[in-house]
This record gives structure tokens, C-alpha cells and sequence, in this order.
């Protein structure tokens, strides 16, 4: 058991961190977050998880499944990318 545990450390310390960003514009009268995360599933396989709204609601969850941690990981930084063209920090 503690060998799983340990496991299980292991391959959570390998992903990338819990990414939290905003962007407001108070011009537009905007204020959103958006946070990634990978996950490892139960069954070995990883989930991105997105989480996005206007700041002060509870905001949409989206998950993405992926079979290996390269594709998730390769997902997360894309939409990294995306999110900080747009004007998310």
C-alpha cells in the first residue's frame, strides 16, 4: 500500500502545477478566470481539467481524457499559449 502511495506521489509531483489565470479589463467591463490542471485518472489514463467563468461565479468545468501524460501535458501547454495571447495572466 505504501508503495502505491508512493507511486501516486511520484507521478503527481512529474505533472505540471494547478495554473490559474485572469484577465480584466474594466473598459469592457470584464473579469474571467480560467485554471488547468492535469489529473491522473483511476484507470491510468490523465484528465485536463478547465475551469472558467467570470470572476466571483462558480464558474463551467470541462474535462479532456487522454491516455498517456505527454498528450495531456502537450493539451495544457497549447491552451496556456492560447489563454496568454488573449490577454489571461
Amino acid at each position: 500500500m505504501t508503495a502505491q502511495l508512493n507511486l501516486l506521489d511520484r507521478l503527481v509531483a512529474s505533472l505540471p502545477p494547478r495554473l490559474y489565470l485572469c484577465r480584466v479589463d474594466p473598459k469592457q467591463r470584464m473579469s474571467r478566470f480560467y485554471v488547468l490542471a492535469l489529473e491522473p485518472t483511476l484507470f491510468g489514463g490523465y484528465c485536463l481539467v478547465r475551469e472558467y467563468g467570470r470572476i466571483g461565479s462558480g464558474g463551467r468545468v470541462m474535462r479532456q481524457f487522454f491516455s498517456t501524460a505527454d498528450e495531456a501535458t502537450r493539451e495544457y501547454r497549447r491552451l496556456r499559449r492560447v489563454k496568454a495571447r488573449r490577454g489571461y495572466a
